[in-house]
């Protein structure tokens, strides 16, 4: 994975700049997710190493419906092609958002609670995280019924454990080692 991360960098960084350049980073943003969900795709990773099917296919297979074909996406898309990079789309696209992210001062925090947030506490969550990380938040909600009752908070490798399971391991781990 490190090597495909290696080999991603400058594809992610050059789709960045692109998107940039064209004040288009959100709309990069949606090409990119389509095309490596696109690339995900059995039938068409089974296409990539097949010598029948051209560069300009493979493109037209990544490529959005609602994105022309002659535009700078569908370039970045053929030099990938070209160079045979199409599978590294996943990782290019996970970088190109870290790049995003950072250029717009948005911290990405995976929430995980045992029910579903309502708006409010959302809202709430979202406000306590901007004013201790003086960046704005994007919530990532997932439901983990085994959590039992509060959240975890993962950001930029930090953890931040308020569930109700991680209270009762901790306790558990106190009283075994106060023994």
């Amino acid at each position: 994975m490190a090597q495909a991360e290696t080999l991603a960098r400058p594809y992610a960084r050059a789709a960045f700049a692109a998107a940039r350049d064209e004040h288009a980073l959100p709309q990069w943003s949606v090409a990119l997710g389509f095309a490596a969900l696109a690339g995900a795709d059995a039938r068409v990773q089974a296409l990539l190493g097949d010598p029948r099917v051209s560069p300009g296919q493979l493109v037209l297979l990544h490529l959005p419906p609602d994105a022309s074909s002659g535009g700078s996406f569908a370039r970045f898309l053929e030099i990938l092609a070209a160079a045979g990079r199409l599978p590294l789309l996943p990782v290019i696209t996970a970088q190109y958002e870290a790049l995003r992210r950072a250029a717009e001062a948005t911290l990405e925090v995976r929430v995980s609670s045992a029910q579903p947030l309502d708006e409010a506490a959302q809202a709430r969550l979202a406000e306590s995280l901007q004013r201790r990380y003086a960046r704005r938040i994007e919530l990532k909600l997932a439901l983990d019924p085994q959590l039992l009752a509060g959240v975890l908070l993962e950001a930029e490798g930090e953890v931040i454990d308020g569930s109700l399971r991680g209270r009762i391991e901790r306790l558990g781990s106190a009283i075994t080692h106060n023994l």
